[in-house]
């Protein structure tokens, strides 16, 4: 692992979802000394942007670490004119967990080989769940989520109704319950 000291070496980590966490990347991406690593948990499909203030910063001769290549985008077309643009700039790209290095010619191939194939896993993902969503239905089951209030907001309904018939005013009402809008205290007022 040689990179050059007078360019910046950028690390970048993502999550698709708010409860997984960022161990494996954050472990992978300290081998490579990153100057600056930019992070954030948002799905690759839509806007990044944690991304969009590294890649406005990146210079000939910069470096891109991710752990993994899927982490830059989903789609191959998406992610084949990203490493065209890094190359049209000097720009290295390092991918952890495949092993590519664009500097090398092994790793540009590897490159484009993981970028389809990172595309067909997520073309996979869409069909599964469609195909999920159908059977589901075939059957009755509905997705989205369920009709109603949860035991708690029934509960918590109750003590608003109760508390508005006794003539609170509202504001003493959300203070009381800890709720935060004045709609919120209307929803349960008008179900």
């Amino acid at each position: 692992m040689i990179l050059n000291v007078d360019n910046m070496v950028f690390g970048y980590k993502r999550v698709s979802k708010k409860d997984q966490n960022l161990h494996l990347q954050d472990d992978a991406l300290s081998n490579y000394k990153c100057d600056k690593v930019y992070f954030e948990k948002e799905s690759g499909v839509k806007y990044r942007k944690e991304w969009d203030a590294l890649h406005s910063q990146l210079r000939k001769g910069d470096t891109v670490v991710v752990w993994k290549i899927d982490r830059l985008g989903r789609t191959a077309w998406e992610l084949i004119k990203l490493m065209t643009e890094f190359k049209e700039k000097d720009i290295r790209f390092i991918s952890i967990s495949e092993g590519i290095d664009t500097d090398t010619p092994m790793g540009k191939i590897w490159f484009s080989l993981n970028a389809i194939l990172a595309e067909n896993e997520r073309t996979v993902q869409i069909e599964r769940t469609i195909a999920g969503l159908k059977a589901a239905k075939e059957r009755g089951r509905v997705g989205g989520r369920p009709k109603g209030l949860t035991p708690d907001a029934e509960l918590k309904m109750k003590a608003v109704k109760n508390l508005y018939a006794s003539n609170v005013s509202i504001a003493q009402i959300r203070q009381t319950l800890n709720i935060k809008s004045n709609s919120t205290v209307y929803k349960y007022i008008n179900y």
